[in-house]
């Protein structure tokens, strides 16, 4: 019970963290093309504020239950019979932690940028940070989906 309780959490935290990405680059960003510059940066800085905080929780949630799966596997008799954790697992938790390394530097770095500019009213500054949380996060998203598609293949 606990096991399924814990992958329904990875799952609905992934989710959220891919989806969000689609959503914000392909949805958001384009409409708000007709704002000027000062509302423009200003709401993505806040919404990215808030898609961060969720992503942040999703994060945790993704590594503490995907570690515990893992560990279960690997602590019960699977290990013991010589079964081996599948390449695919591998293969996500690997990419997943690449995933979580470009969203520390998208969030501490580029984001901070990005308030910073808000902040000083330096709306080519904010532009030019946000073009660059873009690109990091079309980078996560295409690693995202490179996961998810390992995983329906396997």
């Amino acid at each position: 019970m606990l096991y399924a309780i814990l992958k329904t959490l990875h799952l609905l935290s992934i989710i959220l963290w891919i989806g969000g990405m689609a959503f914000v680059l392909f949805f958001l960003r384009p409409a708000l093309g007709t704002l000027q510059p000062p509302a423009r940066v200003t709401l993505m800085r806040d919404v990215l504020r808030r898609f961060f905080g969720a992503v942040s929780a999703a994060i945790i949630i993704v590594l503490v239950s995907g570690l515990w799966m893992m560990g279960q596997f690997a602590s019960g008799g699977a290990a013991a019979s010589g079964v081996h954790m599948p390449m695919s697992w591998m293969v996500m938790a690997t990419l997943g932690l690449l995933m979580m390394a470009i969203f520390g530097h998208i969030r501490f770095v580029l984001y901070k940028r990005l308030q910073r500019a808000v902040e000083g009213s330096d709306w080519p500054a904010g532009g030019a940070a946000l073009s660059a949380i873009r690109v990091w996060v079309l980078a996560n998203l295409f690693i995202g989906l490179v996961i998810i598609v390992v995983l329906m293949l396997v």
